[in-house]
């Protein structure tokens, strides 16, 4: 799986910062925050890379492990750079969970000093979404086989989809358990329950969408298409997969074209990045906006406290826009 260039090329001189971390770890102490993981605890250290992947380590981990994220709230996770905190805490973890490419910080800390204690989630995501510029924005294949290699980008976002969400949980709660056997059955047990809230959220998402009357979703960037897959519906993102790419001016033409064409009466705008592009489609169509959470972290404009209420912000807010 990659990212766009800019993407990965988003942690130069982490290595860097790897080593200095590494060498000066026996040094740290609590007046410059750092704590070893495994100080004073009983139950396993789960660090997670990100949002989506700290909630489902705290419903599968419950309080048989201390959970903490690599990227804190508010910050973008794509280039989010790590401080040697951060890469203290991978090095001490006793799993590190991640998706690979997404973060390359993350990736470069996790090769560096996680060794086989590292649970990548991409293969239980099944990740068979590539992202394809096309004409209007963007499109979805199924496989990369039928998309061209310059163009074909694996999209990450699997967590908008909550039986993805249930398949990593039942992975991560094996993986759990062979990190301690002993509490292995709680693990399951806990992504079970977790399973029958997320076949709730899926089932609440195709009821409240069954009857709208569109079917197109066009947003600020290309978060959305997992979603889209489940639930029948298309979406057409006026940038690609990086939050903060700016559309080149043909891609706005496309979009507001789009917008015209089909009739659609609603832009969606993210958290964590600027709302400009979506506001100027609707000036130019007289659309209105929304808001749509990509679910990668919390912030003050949060429509919610954890995932399954930023989830259910969404679904009202795809009812009310569609």
């Amino acid at each position: 799986m990659s990212l766009p260039r800019r993407l990965r090329t988003a942690a130069p001189g982490l290595l860097a910062l790897i080593c200095a971390g590494t060498l000066t770890l026996a040094g740290c102490s609590a007046a410059d925050g750092a704590e070893p993981a495994a100080a004073g605890r009983d139950g396993l250290a789960v660090v997670a890379s990100f949002y989506p992947l700290e909630w489902l380590s705290r419903q599968v981990a419950g309080d048989l492990a201390d959970v903490a994220t690599l990227t804190p709230p508010g910050a973008e996770p794509h280039e989010y750079e790590l401080t040697p905190q951060d890469v203290a805490a991978v090095s001490e973890a006793d799993v590190v969970v991640y998706l690979d490419a997404l973060q390359p910080a993350v990736d470069a800390a996790v090769e560096q000093q996680a060794g086989d204690r590292a649970f990548d989630v991409g293969s239980a995501a099944d990740l068979d979404l590539v992202y394809v510029a096309g004409e209007h924005g963007d499109e979805h294949a199924e496989d990369e086989e039928h998309a061209g290699e310059d163009a074909a980008v694996t999209d990450p976002h699997f967590w908008h989809d909550p039986m993805r969400m249930a398949a990593v949980a039942d992975a991560l709660a094996e993986r759990l358990g062979r990190a301690d056997a002993a509490d292995a059955a709680t693990y399951t047990a806990n992504a079970a329950a977790l399973r029958t809230q997320l076949e709730e959220l899926d089932g609440e998402f195709r009821s409240g969408l069954a009857t709208c009357a569109s079917r197109d979703v066009v947003t600020r960037h290309s978060a959305f298409g997992y979603l889209a897959e489940a639930f029948g519906l298309h979406q057409v993102g006026i940038s690609g997969l990086a939050p903060d790419e700016e559309p080149a001016p043909s891609a706005l033409t496309d979009a507001t074209a789009f917008v015209r064409e089909h009739g659609v009466s609603t832009i969606y705008f993210e958290t964590l990045v600027s709302p400009a592009v979506a506001e100027t489609v609707a000036r130019e169509t007289g659309a209105r906006t929304r808001q749509l959470d990509p679910v990668e972290g919390l912030t003050d404009a949060s429509q919610g406290d954890d995932y399954l209420e930023l989830m259910r912000a969404n679904l009202a807010s795809l009812r009310a826009g569609q």
